[in-house]
């Protein structure tokens, strides 16, 4: 893992070292100044690759699309770095096309291959194989935040805060955009969950990852909801990554998805 920085009232934390995202998202909550990120160096990514050398001539990082951050040319820098001291090892870098919990769900399913001995080449095939097929919802409790980091007009925070609109964005293939504007939770939870019924085919298993920025009421309902409505092969809940909450602000709750066949159902013929 290399952490990216955040940096709050003018002192800089590590992301996930220094800093958890319950501590965070109270802080942002009660800070006047609004808190910024900092990409990670070439020299983090540098330190992780001889870290994994010593157990491995072949390594994948797997990094946020470089539209959202420059993390990716950071690691593309250490790799040609490494070419100094790391001889012997393969480093394969790969910008993934989904991030947050989307970008866990292939980072898991790449470590699970990895574990079974698998060679780098069938590594990224999986990689590549689920990162197509990866799904983010995700809804906004406000676009405050967004607003005061300079990524939407205030107009629109301020349309947003009379409406009391709850926008619905998806995050596919590193293009974000708004599918729907609901005015409350509620609505914007039932949105997504029709949106998962779009994309899932019959008979799939579902990875899913529910995310939320200090809203785990909100993320706890989604999950039952899920695991009650399709077929989960695995679910988890997990914070949504402070480095992109910095934009979003806390009350978001999400969902990252993909589905696989069902080999029980397929031998069937169904």
């Amino acid at each position: 893992m290399v952490p990216v920085p955040l940096i709050i009232n003018e002192n800089t934390y590590r992301d996930g070292i220094d800093i958890t995202p319950t501590e965070f998202y109270a802080m942002l909550r009660k800070s006047k100044k609004m808190p910024t990120t900092s990409a990670s160096s070439p020299t983090p990514y540098l330190e992780a690759f001889q870290t994994a050398s010593r157990n491995a001539h072949n390594i994948l990082c797997l990094t946020e699309p470089a539209k959202f951050s420059a993390m990716y040319n950071s690691a593309r820098t250490a790799v040609e770095m490494a070419k100094n001291t790391l001889h012997d090892v393969t480093i394969e870098v790969i910008e993934c096309t989904t991030a947050a919990a989307g970008q866990g769900l292939v980072a898991l399913a790449a470590a699970r291959v990895a574990a079974l001995d698998k060679p780098l080449e069938e590594v990224l095939k999986i990689v590549n194989n689920v990162m197509s097929k990866v799904n983010l919802f995700a809804t906004l409790d406000t676009l405050h935040y967004l607003a005061r980091s300079g990524r939407v007009p205030q107009a629109a925070a301020l349309v947003n805060s009379i409406l009391s609109l709850k926008p619905v964005f998806t995050l596919n293939h590193a293009d974000p955009h708004t599918v729907a504007l609901p005015r409350t939770m509620k609505s914007a939870i039932d949105r997504i969950l029709k949106l998962m019924y779009t994309a899932v085919r019959k008979g799939q298993q579902l990875h899913v990852a529910v995310m939320h920025a200090d809203a785990i009421t909100e993320a706890t309902t989604l999950k039952d909801r899920i695991t009650s409505q399709f077929e989960c092969k695995e679910i988890y809940i997990t914070e949504f990554t402070p480095v992109m909450g910095v934009h979003t602000g806390p009350g978001l709750v999400g969902v990252a998805f993909y589905g696989e066949e069902n080999p029980a159902q397929s031998l069937d013929g169904v």
